[in-house]
């Protein structure tokens, strides 16, 4: 996902690249980079002499889930709050590799051309398998999402606005998928809750004399 990440504010629909299992580590190449013997970047940054390659400071520090550690002489990943922000992959190439266990997020709704003003995607698949010729992504993805935005859309409304006026709730209702929390940008921005009749003890009919006796005006 070096590059990919970028469409989140470009694409109706964006694809940004990302895997399911561990960082792969290759111990020995570690310390090649610690020692010196491959350069860091993969010489990216040779111009100039930046001093001896520091792994603290030019990769563990500045991980933005603080996530690596160095045990010893041993690197350490906590795989389950990498972000997948690449920056250690990128600085040490030949010993940090990308999971073998490999797919897609699937982010909706970003552009700046918009009646509503620009906004950034929203991500309702958080990981899809991408294999040739990308049929589950098709089937269970763009073509929902195709007829929903043919079906309900408005004239000259995009994806991103038919989102945020119907809802997340209805994406996930159109795409089939259960809610994950990695959907959500922060807690508490939305101060409603909806409920459907199946939800709800009782359903929507009920006496209102009966509610009374317990619900005093």
């Amino acid at each position: 996902p070096n590059c990919c990440v970028a469409a989140n504010a470009r694409s109706d629909l964006s694809f940004i690249g990302t895997w399911k299992d561990d960082i792969k580590i290759d111990q020995e190449a570690v310390q090649t980079y610690i020692g010196g013997e491959l350069l860091p970047n993969a010489g990216a940054h040779s111009g100039r002499d930046w001093g001896k390659f520091d792994i603290q400071k030019e990769v563990i520090d500045l991980c933005p889930t603080e996530c690596m550690w160095m045990d010893g002489k041993t690197l350490k990943i906590d795989n389950r709050e990498c972000t997948r922000c690449m920056h250690c992959i990128n600085v040490m190439p030949r010993a940090l590799r990308i999971g073998d266990e490999r797919g897609v997020s699937i982010l909706a709704g970003a552009k700046a051309l918009i009646l509503d003003g620009a906004q950034m995607g929203t991500l309702i698949v958080p990981f899809i398998e991408a294999e040739a010729p990308y049929t589950k992504i098709k089937e269970e993805v763009i073509e929902p999402l195709w007829d929903w935005w043919m079906e309900e859309g408005k004239n000259r409304e995009r994806m991103g606005e038919l989102m945020k006026r119907q809802g997340l709730q209805r994406v996930i209702e159109v795409l089939g998928v259960d809610p994950d929390p990695r959907m959500v940008q922060e807690p508490r921005s939305n101060p409603y809750i909806f409920w459907k009749e199946d939800e709800v003890e009782r359903g929507w009919e009920r006496d209102v004399n009966e509610f009374r006796k317990y619900h005093q005006r």
